[in-house]
């Protein structure tokens, strides 16, 4: 009995002792988000903050491990830009960040742990709580880099290696202000154990808009309701990426912005 109670006390632990050091870099970054959310900025402000932000990056190096991705730097830092809340860039995917000069191409390497506490804490925000579904929102690809919208097209059917569980890309436009035009970002995510793979490049491939879906936008911008001009503006950007996604494998540019979908998917290192 008594070893059978030890067991149990084993079985309970490991999960425990598995999930420590996720919580150990949560906890951190909570205290410092609570510490800088208070603060005056300020030059010495500033250098605190740097100074955490260098502290984050070295526990998230230890969760992640060494990651080599194709045309990106070797060492990554945090990918949260700032622990005030309520700044731009605030509440972006805990993980590792990678950026080529200009942020053409960006990359978040996080576990799996990091990913689904990142997922609960954007709830309020609308981001489905499952992992599949989360991947193939516009929210999920809008809230987890940089400091712009994004708007999802459509999705790109890749070839999922068979290391993966998971492989999604999805073919949009990032952007401040209108998001409306042809697409030219390929974002792919990946699971590969308990490693997250997130990685975005922007011009990645040309395309052009689609007649049809011109059509659906004009007629949606000349109801008469809703006659508020940014809800209308949304039912009809809502309307034009559903026709668009519907549209786009039948077009010329299409193959060809699967195999760069799949071309980038094969920068990962998911072997």
């Amino acid at each position: 009995m008594r070893s059978l109670a030890l067991l149990c006390l084993l079985a309970l632990a490991a999960p425990a002792n598995a999930a420590g050091p996720e919580q150990h870099y949560l906890d951190l970054r909570d205290r410092y988000i609570a510490k800088f959310s208070k603060a005056t900025e300020n030059d010495e402000t500033s250098k605190q903050h740097d100074a955490a932000l260098k502290e984050l990056t070295g526990v998230l190096r230890g969760l992640v491990g060494p990651v080599t991705i194709k045309g990106l730097p070797a060492d990554g830092k945090s990918n949260a830009d700032t622990l005030f809340k309520g700044d731009s860039g605030f509440g972006h995917l805990d993980g590792l960040g990678f950026a080529s000069e200009g942020d053409k191409m960006q990359a978040v390497v996080t576990t799996t742990g990091l990913l689904k506490h990142w997922l609960r804490e954007h709830r309020e925000d609308g981001m489905p709580q499952e992992i599949g579904a989360a991947f193939k929102s516009d929210r999920f690809y809008y809230q987890a880099i940089q400091d712009s919208a994004f708007a999802k097209y459509a999705e790109l059917p890749i070839t999922q290696p068979a290391s993966a569980s998971a492989a999604v890309a999805v073919l949009g436009v990032r952007g401040n202000g209108d998001l409306k035009g042809a697409p030219h970002e390929i974002d792919v995510v990946a699971i590969q154990g308990e490693k997250v793979f997130f990685l975005a490049v922007t011009d990645a491939v040309k395309t052009a808009g689609i007649p049809a879906c011109e059509k659906i936008w004009k007629q949606m911008m000349a109801r008469k309701t809703p006659q508020d001009s940014m809800a209308k503006e949304d039912q009809a950007m809502d309307a034009y990426t559903k026709c668009f996604a519907k549209e786009a494998p039948s077009q010329s540019w299409f193959a060809a912005a699967v195999r760069k979908a799949q071309s980038q998917l094969d920068l990962l290192p998911l072997r």
